[in-house]
């Protein structure tokens, strides 16, 4: 890698994630599934004012994500505040990586404290962080097996094994204010055979083998009881039989599983996952020589090689049902009206090397076919990808929403020249310097000015327009164009040329237009 650009990813890192030295995280495993875990780093817990306390948590997934906003994520870590005193914590930053690459960083714009509850994870977090700090927890009710868990401070899944770090110390995170002074120890390696010590509780280890002591801290509502390893009792050959019968006798729901730990993130990543052996295919199958490059608009890493400049962008070629298309053939139909609550809200701009993206507030929906979508971002293209009976305008916005299963919906809303928008106007001027440096203005933007007055509507079913050109997405397109200035075109002009995916084949697609 260039000097330059090492330079580029170590300033953005230090702008983003706090500006303080780089240190190794010391993470210790709060909940453990057969094949994910959620942990907290026990390196960075900081007293803030008022009695709260901010932790790193860490949410490790068995298998990948496609990342509506570009890319293929496997962690999910959070900067989170926790009040223990009453019980409710709240999300500050979300960071997205693939394995120690780091993919994004998600800044919540109006974090919310929520209740905590000592029955799931974001109790367990709270628990065990305010545990170790010695603190009093503030938790609602929960049944007796949670209230056990929270009461031993839930900091490992496996009373009864030493704890430690759960894998390589993690270098590209960064401190964040002046470390708290404990008396709680952490969990100590260097016990006896026969006791493993955490903060302050002793277990035996025999107890526990034989079901005498606390040794499933991991029965919280929501969790898979048979996706957890819990220890067993390996000297007693028909206690061992027994507990493999149990465990092939359970339902295997590792989508409840995997829902329980998303949520203690509140993460906006989309739930549909690789299966592993798909995964192993692709890393197996012969497939052409794939390029050294990024991908991009033009050249070698342009539309025509995305397919072959990554495994997991082979969508981009071998997809049926890809966009942007070129809107004709469509059935005119009475379809229900976008039901949109759009509100003013602070808003993120960054230039990412691709568009311009801006990142909005919590709370901004458009509800349509029995479902409602959160908007997460919004992005422009010079032209409009789309086109409508082989017309396109001088640029488009596209409003990308995910519901609470990670169904994705994006709203197009096609601009071409004509008057000043202040709305635009007003992103133009907090366009950030370098790229991969997001801002976050002063001034509020009132979402409802993105929309036209006439909300008839094209709609099909499509994919991202950018690697890894994930299909299954709802696609709704206005009728009615937007403007914008050539000046404000001109503008985008200087950043962005041209950042638009060719159209790809209709394939008989069924789309349909509002009467």
């Amino acid at each position: 890698m260039r000097p330059a650009r090492c330079l580029t990813i170590f300033l953005f890192l230090l702008a983003t994630l706090g500006g303080s030295p780089v240190h190794a995280a010391d993470w210790r495993v709060v909940i453990k599934g057969k094949q994910e875990h959620l942990d907290m780093d026990l390196s960075r817990l900081r007293r803030l004012g008022g009695g709260s306390i901010q932790a790193w948590s860490r949410l490790v997934l068995a298998k990948p994500v496609n990342d509506p906003a570009g890319g293929v994520y496997d962690t999910l870590e959070a900067l989170n505040r926790y009040d223990c005193a009453s019980g409710r914590f709240a999300t500050l930053k979300r960071l997205y990586l693939q394995g120690d690459t780091l993919l994004r960083v998600e800044p919540v714009l109006a974090p919310k404290d929520l209740p905590a509850s000592a029955g799931d994870s974001d109790g367990a977090l709270l628990a065990a962080v305010c545990k170790t700090v010695g603190a009093s927890v503030a938790t609602r009710p929960a049944a007796p097996a949670a209230a056990t868990a929270a009461k031993f401070g839930v900091m490992h899944a496996e009373m009864v094994s030493d704890a430690g770090s759960t894998g390589p110390a993690r270098t590209l995170t960064v401190a964040d204010g002046a470390p708290v002074s404990t008396d709680a120890k952490p969990v100590d390696k260097a016990a006896s055979k026969g006791t493993a010590k955490i903060t302050g509780q002793d277990v035996d280890k025999a107890g526990a083998a034989k079901g005498e002591a606390p040794r499933r801290l991991l029965e919280l509502p929501g969790i898979d009881k048979s996706r957890v390893e819990h220890p067993v009792d390996t000297s007693n050959p028909a206690a061992a039989a027994a507990a493999a019968k149990e465990k092939d006798s359970q339902p295997r729901t590792e989508r409840s599983e995997r829902r329980a730990l998303e949520r203690a993130f509140a993460t906006s990543g989309p739930r549909r996952m690789l299966s592993r052996k798909k995964a192993a295919e692709a890393d197996t199958a012969k497939e052409p020589p794939r390029l050294p490059v990024h991908w991009s608009y033009e050249g070698e890493g342009g539309p025509a090689n995305w397919a072959r400049l990554r495994p997991d962008y082979a969508t981009c070629d071998s997809g049926k049902r890809q966009s942007p298309i070129d809107i004709r053939d469509t059935i005119r139909v009475d379809q229900e009206p976008l039901r949109f609550d759009y509100k003013p809200t602070r808003f993120s701009i960054v230039n990412n090397g691709h568009t311009i993206q801006i990142g909005v507030g919590e709370g901004n929906t458009v509800s349509v076919m029995g479902r409602t979508y959160e908007l997460k971002q919004f992005h422009f293209h010079k032209p409009s990808e789309e086109k409508i009976n082989g017309r396109g305008t001088d640029m488009v916005i596209h409003l990308v929403h995910q519901d609470d299963e990670g169904h994705l919906a994006v709203v197009a809303v096609l601009l071409e020249k004509g008057t000043d928008n202040p709305l635009i106007q007003t992103l133009w001027n907090n366009l950030p310097l370098e790229e991969n440096q997001p801002l976050t203005p002063a001034p509020a933007i009132d979402l409802t000015r993105l929309l036209p007055q006439e909300r008839g509507y094209y709609s099909y079913m499509g994919s991202l327009t950018t690697p890894p050109c994930t299909e299954e997405v709802l696609w709704l397109v206005f009728k009615q164009p937007m403007q914008l200035s050539a000046d404000q075109v001109s503008i985008f002009s200087r950043l962005y040329p041209r950042n638009a995916r060719p159209v790809q084949p209709a394939n008989d697609r069924l789309i349909k237009e509002s009467r």
